[in-house]
């Protein structure tokens, strides 16, 4: 079952209440329905953790967290599933949002925008980024979360009726 599965991967509740980083939450954390492992709150979790792993800010996890805790969905999963996007991922992520980005404005990609780790090309060339990037970044957001929602709900439902008639065949059996 897909719930047996996810709560190996999720952290303890108790473990999570007591880390420090999170103690602006903790009023919030003792709610339980954000650690609940049914199909809604898992459904929402994967929305939410696919769309802030694609927005290229800064602290993703505690904006998956707050939403998480707005919307209702599952706490650990939606802040999980933002890691996607880490140190080694976040150059193609990214990248692909602004190419989706300038295909939305009509605009070419810029070929020879070549990396350079310093002030000067981060104050020129991001004044040139930023649109495309962020507006790439919410649309692929918006797609990727609503498809993993769909996804899920479908998947865990035809998970359930799988099971649901399995039993059946076992008691006809009997």
């Amino acid at each position: 079952m897909p719930k047996k599965l996810l709560q190996r991967f999720i952290p303890n509740p108790e473990k999570v209440r007591n880390m420090k980083g999170l103690g602006f939450l903790s009023q919030w954390l003792h709610k339980p329905y954000l650690w609940h492992l049914n199909r809604v709150p898992v459904s929402r979790a994967f929305w939410i953790g696919l769309f802030w792993m694609s927005i290229p800010i800064p602290s993703q996890m505690v904006t998956a967290a707050i939403s998480a805790i707005i919307f209702r969905a599952n706490l650990p999963l939606s802040v999980a599933l933002v890691w996607i996007s880490n140190p080694f991922t976040m150059p193609p992520i990214f990248y692909f949002n602004y190419l989706v980005g300038t295909w939305i404005l009509g605009q070419t990609a810029e070929e020879s925008l070549g990396f350079d780790m310093s002030w000067d090309w981060i104050l020129n060339t991001l004044g040139e980024l930023w649109l495309p990037l962020y507006l790439g970044s919410v649309v692929v957001g918006l797609v990727l979360g609503l498809i993993s929602y769909i996804a899920i709900q479908l998947f865990w439902r035809w998970h359930v009726i799988k099971s649901w008639r399995n039993r059946v065949k076992q008691k006809q059996q009997l």
